[in-house]
């Protein structure tokens, strides 16, 4: 058993005695204004309530180095790194005053190494990134935030992420400290209360037992969340030589997440459920965000996932389901290049929907044709849910277990069989759900009115309305991107500013139904270009025919006029689905409305593949 020691150190204390070392494969500063402030207020308040006893801020856990009172830190960098900059702070401020000097030997000092050289270190030396420039610099600089924000720049040193919030949290410091104690009397209380009451166990012991030590200390995500205890639960499965290798794999998981500003409860979420079985005592197929690294930690998951055998394989399949989940969110296909069923899938779900993520996940590995296929056929169920308003939980517990079946669907190696196999699981699932929430989606799509849903997705459903009609009038069989029909105006066929004069028209024609209210629904939009949508402004239908017969469009160009073409092209086909509207009033907006359902009846709908 490796030895363990413990020492209660004051601030004073700890920054005379210790040199603390942030090794690079640690979790970078993370702490935002909120955290600094809080733990600025929590030492105020114990100043102003005349508190003469020590204040407890926790644990650091450290191991020492091979020199003499250096020390790794494993657990407690955020507040150690506060307490750096805080110092550097009040430094700065007490220019002129004693106090500066002895709070300048609490950042930096002299020592003798084992060659008998002299060295100056600083007390706090962050390894990650260029953390350590940063810090030195600002040390350096002795100034205010603005002057050292302006010399880490004039120097060169490239900051941003965690770099940044170095910058910030010691411009957030020196902000509190100078509306709080601008009276110096007042500024050498807090320094004496912090100096000599704020106090912590320092826990050190080699670097092996003190990551043991930090995964008890945290069993429970106390302060952390799962994915620094999952970061440091490998951490404990590899030797320390292997750290920064691990560390370096660790950051294509992080990194791509921060950048593309993904919350990373939320993936691994979704990557426990696309990847594994998920049993627990509910039997509902779910892992939540705060049973992550329970489930982790479970020995029978242990074994399921196999980090301890094999940590760097696992950490690696981690980074292929990141790589997917980002290309997922920008509308690529699993080959991360662009893909039109992808890309409509995008803009039907948007940014408020994202559960779909565990099919995509599990179905990655299929070939692409096959991926292509299942996501056409996901966005028309999607398309029923998301339109009916379903709750997203009804949906939980069936795409974990429908994850399980894709995945074994995906590692077929017999292309007949699989194929075969994708067209049962759409109809047993997509399709069997579809004509369940038939009615429901009937009787939603009746309400529906331009305020119904989320802007981008009527846009989308006109979108998608458009394209259908637009393919059948030039039998085209194969949809192409969305883009150039989400980027028309959605235009009010009845005006949605209209003058008074045709108020009181329709008021005359349509005694029962209520202009305001008809403007909005469905069967009164359509898509048309920006040129002609200027011109038709908010003309009588009379005065807007001519426009919409130049539309692009053949679905907006139907409302005036139906083209004929043969006795049985697609053409013919489209036209039994459409009307054209002599007048337009409450009776042709109902009947437009009723088309538009069917239509999209035809529209969301699960295809099998051939073959």
């Amino acid at each position: 058993m490796a030895r363990i020691e413990n020492h209660k150190y004051s601030i004073q204390q700890a920054f005379q005695e210790c040199f603390y070392i942030i090794p690079d494969y640690q979790r970078e500063y993370v702490w935002t204004d909120k955290e600094v402030n809080q733990l600025l207020d929590d030492i105020n308040e114990q100043i102003d309530g005349g508190h003469e006893r020590e204040y407890f801020i926790g644990t650091v856990l450290v191991s020492p180095t091979e020199q003499k009172t250096h020390y790794e830190v494993i657990d407690g960098q955020q507040r150690l790194t506060t307490f750096f900059l805080l110092l550097c702070a009040m430094k700065q401020m007490f220019r002129g005053e004693t106090q500066h000097q002895i709070i300048n030997g609490l950042i930096s000092t002299s020592y003798v190494d084992k060659s008998g050289e002299t060295r100056t270190n600083l007390k706090l030396e962050p390894r990650y990134e260029n953390a350590g420039e940063v810090i030195a610099k600002l040390v350096e600089l002795d100034a205010n935030p603005q002057a050292v924000r302006a010399g880490i720049q004039a120097a060169g040193i490239t900051s941003f992420g965690s770099l940044e919030n170095l910058i910030d949290a010691y411009s957030a410091i020196y902000r509190y400290l100078e509306d709080n104690y601008e009276d110096k009397s007042k500024l050498k209380k807090y320094w004496g209360y912090l100096a000599n009451n704020v106090v912590f166990i320092q826990i050190s012991t080699d670097v092996s037992s003190a990551l043991k030590i930090f995964e008890t200390i945290n069993e429970r995500g106390v302060g952390l969340n799962p994915m620094d205890l999952l970061k440091n639960l490998l951490f404990t499965q590899v030797p320390q030589a292997q750290f920064t290798q691990l560390k370096n794999e660790w950051k294509k998981i992080t990194g791509p997440l921060e950048k593309e500003k993904e919350k990373p409860l939320r993936f691994l979420r979704y990557f426990l459920m696309a990847n594994y079985v998920i049993e627990n005592d509910r039997s509902d197929a779910v892992v939540r965000e705060d049973e992550i690294y329970d489930w982790f930690v479970n020995k029978d998951n242990a074994a399921l996932c196999d980090y301890r055998n094999k940590p760097f394989e696992f950490v690696r399949k981690i980074i292929r389901n990141v790589e997917s989940y980002i290309s997922f969110g920008k509308g690529l296909g699993n080959d991360g290049k662009l893909n039109i069923p992808m890309d409509s899938l995008k803009r039907l779900t948007g940014g408020a929907f994202s559960l779909h993520y565990v099919l995509l996940l599990a179905a990655a590995p299929l070939p692409k044709a096959l991926f292509d296929h299942f996501v056409a056929q996901l966005e028309g169920f999607l398309f029923y849910y998301i339109f009916t308003k379903t709750p997203t939980k009804d949906l939980e517990r069936n795409f974990s277990l429908w994850a399980d079946e894709l995945r074994k669907l995906a590692a077929m190696t017999d292309p007949v069989e699989q194929r075969t196999a994708l067209n049962t699981f759409v109809a047993d699932h997509f399709q069997s759900n579809m004509e369940a929430k038939a009615q429901e989606l009937s009787d939603a799509l009746k309400r529906l009115t331009l305020h119904t849903m989320q802007q981008y997705r009527t846009r989308y459903l006109l979108a998608r309305l458009t394209q259908h009609v637009e393919m059948a009038f030039n039998g085209v069989k194969t949809p192409g991107s969305l883009g150039s029909f989400t980027g028309l105006e959605i235009e009010h066929i009845l005006p949605n500013t209209p003058t008074d004069a045709l108020r009181v028209q329709w008021a005359a024609e349509n005694s029962n139904a209520l202009y305001d209210d008809y403007k909005n629904r469905l069967g009164n939009l359509t898509l048309l270009e920006k040129p002609i949508n200027i011109v038709a402004g908010n003309d009588f239908y009379s005065g807007k025919t001519a426009g919409y017969r130049k539309s692009g469009n053949y679905l907006t160009r139907s409302l005036t006029e139906l083209t004929e073409v043969g006795q049985n092209s697609s053409v013919t086909r489209i036209n039994r689905m459409l009307n054209s509207y002599p007048a337009w009033n409450a009776k042709s907006i109902d009947d437009r409305h009723g088309k538009l359902i069917e239509l999209a009846k035809d529209v969301w709908r699960t295809t099998p593949l051939d073959g």
